[in-house]
């Protein structure tokens, strides 16, 4: 199921993005301040006046004490809350407006354990923040095509069948490495 341009999708990100904000007792200053993003931005993502990127995303739900999988479950509203398989058919889909990023959250929602298959494109990047990365464990499997992923200054060339468990958290970019995108499962628990 691909929510890309789902306008109804996109009120829903909107609206559970505020929620969270609300939750965690933060102000769009206090938010933007700990996020390094404008004010203004953050208004028009919670207004939904823009389809934010993955990247933006990541950095929004690291102080709001979220994955980009929570995130997403909670968007996908209460409906899945209950779902202990996902179909394929069903898995629902995500695609970054800005670089082509592709996410498909495979997990039933509300689980403690996230699998997610992403697929970047060649030459397009995305870009977390250590926030990010804070009260997680995640490792990426690479599936297909080549990952450049940089975790703080080191950076990994990760091909078909490599699998990488990210150290403490730091600032992490995906970049599709080679001719064709790279498609990789991102696991992802609780620290």
């Amino acid at each position: 199921m691909d929510d890309t341009g789902n306008e109804g999708f996109a009120a829903r990100l909107a609206r559970e993005l505020r929620a969270a904000r609300l939750q965690a007792h933060l102000s769009t200053a206090a938010l933007a301040a700990a996020t390094g993003v404008s004010r203004g931005a953050v208004l028009k993502v919670e207004s939904g006046t823009t389809q934010p990127s993955a990247a933006l995303l990541g950095r929004l739900c690291g102080p709001l004490g979220l994955t980009l999988s929570s995130l997403f479950a909670r968007v996908e509203g209460p409906e899945r809350q209950d779902e202990r398989v996902v179909r394929a058919a069903q898995a629902p889909v995500w695609t970054d407006p800005a670089t082509g990023y592709r996410r498909r959250s495979l997990s039933p929602a509300g689980e403690d354990l996230e699998l997610t298959e992403i697929e970047l494109p060649a030459g397009s990047a995305v870009t977390y923040p250590a926030a990010a990365y804070a009260r997680i464990h995640q490792q990426v499997w690479v599936l297909e095509g080549v990952l450049a992923l940089t975790e703080g200054a080191t950076e990994h060339l990760l091909g078909a069948g490599d699998c990488l468990a990210l150290g403490p958290a730091a600032d992490c970019t995906f970049r599709g490495h080679g001719d064709g995108p790279a498609r990789y499962l991102v696991v992802t628990a609780p620290a």
